[in-house]
């Protein structure tokens, strides 16, 4: 278990007593028995909220924002005095899950304690704001719209802000870095979640000071629980799925050394074709995930094959060109891939109609395998490796032109150029040898219209791409 650092220690140690500091005036002045009812009823509310999370397993995801129902304690904010609002937080935050190491108490104690103070940051500027407080004063009217809007949004605002700067600090003396690179992604990107959840915590407070009472605003905490719970849920399998990706791409590196890298910028070449085509977002992922699984089926393909340094037999190509077939079989069963399925099974059809497995031509390849083709073929070509040296983006792209309704798709062409013309493009070094000396380098293409081969071992034997 990591110990964690004095300075770390130090740093929890001001968090509570800067929190003990803040609701001692509770505690000292006399405070309407509405208000410790209120407090009641939120704190139980926002620890049952905590009670999921407690039982989420360690590899699960937890995504920003959904771990704890910030609008609970933002109601808290709303309705409650400054004092009184951070004890809302604090059970709650002491039952809840906190991250694996170190020692969970300690862990738990500064949660709690951050919390709690970004609870007091939001009720201090939603009064400062003009925000009124119905429980903090007797015969104070509930707050109503618009006039309490901003208030509202200034106090989530803050709310974020500080549970952000919080988050900074304790991680920047626990793991010993600067301030501003403790900072996990940009704060802009939690901005919305934050008004979204200050906009409930207000519909909750708005209907909390109602003549339906408390049990009103559970109308907008139940749907808010629900939609936070669904969206944890897409986290999970969207994390999945991306695991599922970077697995089988591992096992096609480490199998075929001499295409490591190509097909994450198969991927990347791919997802610029698709957005010049005016692809919607669902259809740019799925044909990501295309583009990166495309040569999967090089699993099934023996590796003294792959690997071999001279050409071919025909035998051996026979064999190859089984890999689109082998791919489609391998991900048949994997469900979130849709339309990739297909473009891994014919990326290797030409426009002619002579290309593998199927020899389709036209407009019955499908629309992802030819945008997956050019990808691959581009790739290909402006790849440096331990055989061969890159070709410049400008050579690989008129090779392209040139096989344009021959091979490749004159649409998915036209698309890739114009988005190199945007975005530009940066060939990697795929493997960490250097290139043999350009009187060894292998010739250009063998036939007439057909793209030189990136792969030295298959020259003549695959238009385009790697085989």
């Amino acid at each position: 278990m990591k110990s964690i650092p004095a300075a770390a220690r130090a740093y929890i140690l001001c968090a509570v007593l800067c929190t003990a500091l803040a609701v001692l005036p509770a505690l000292r002045r006399e405070t309407p028995a509405a208000c410790w009812g209120a407090l009641a009823l939120l704190t139980a509310l926002y620890t049952a909220c905590e009670l999921p999370a407690c039982r989420r397993r360690p590899g699960d995801p937890l995504p920003a924002g959904t771990g704890s129902f910030f609008p609970v304690l933002l109601a808290a904010a709303f309705l409650l005095p400054t004092a009184l609002a951070p004890l809302a937080a604090v059970p709650g935050a002491l039952i809840g899950r906190v991250p694996p190491g170190g020692p969970g108490v300690l862990r738990r104690i500064w949660r709690a304690a951050q919390l709690a103070l970004a609870t007091w940051s939001a009720a201090a500027t939603h009064t400062l704001a003009g925000g009124v407080r119905p429980l903090g004063v007797p015969g104070e009217p509930g707050p109503h719209f618009p006039h309490a809007l901003l208030p509202a949004a200034a106090g989530a605002l803050v709310f974020c802000l500080v549970l952000n700067l919080l988050e900074a600090g304790i991680r920047a003396t626990a793991e010993r870095r600067p301030l501003r690179a403790s900072r996990r992604g940009p704060m802009v990107r939690s901005l919305l979640p934050q008004l979204v959840h200050g906009l409930a915590g207000l519909m909750m407070a708005v209907l909390w000071t109602s003549p339906y009472g408390p049990v009103s605003a559970l109308f907008v905490l139940l749907p808010m629980y629900i939609s936070g719970r669904l969206f944890a849920q897409y986290h999970r399998e969207r994390a999945a799925h991306q695991a599922t990706i970077r697995a089988l791409v591992q096992a096609v590196d480490l199998k075929d050394r001499y295409t490591r890298g190509h097909s994450e910028r198969v991927g990347h070449a791919s997802v610029l074709i698709a957005r010049e085509l005016d692809m919607d977002e669902e259809r740019i992922e799925v044909i990501r995930f295309a583009g990166i699984l495309h040569d999967v089926g090089k699993l099934g393909v023996p590796t003294r094959v792959l690997r071999k340094e001279g050409p071919l037999t025909p035998e051996e190509r026979r064999v190859i060109e089984l890999h689109p077939e082998y791919g489609h079989e391998i991900v048949r069963g994997i469900g979130f891939l849709g339309e990739a399925r297909a473009a891994i099974l014919h990326h290797h059809e030409r426009m002619d109609g002579t290309g593998y497995p199927h020899g389709l031509a036209g407009e019955q390849i499908p629309e992802f395998a030819r945008v997956v083709a050019v990808a691959d073929a581009f790739d290909a070509m402006t790849s440096t490796r331990s055989y061969s040296r890159a070709r410049p983006v400008p050579v690989a792209v008129a090779e392209l032109e040139r096989c344009a309704g021959s091979q490749f798709d004159p649409r998915m062409v036209r698309a890739l150029v114009r988005a190199l013309d945007r975005y530009g493009w940066e060939a990697e070094v795929t493997s960490g040898e250097a290139p043999p000396p350009r009187d060894r380098l292998p010739a250009a293409s063998a036939a007439p219209g057909i793209p030189a081969q990136a792969d030295r071992r298959v020259a003549g034997r695959t238009p385009g791409g790697t085989g």
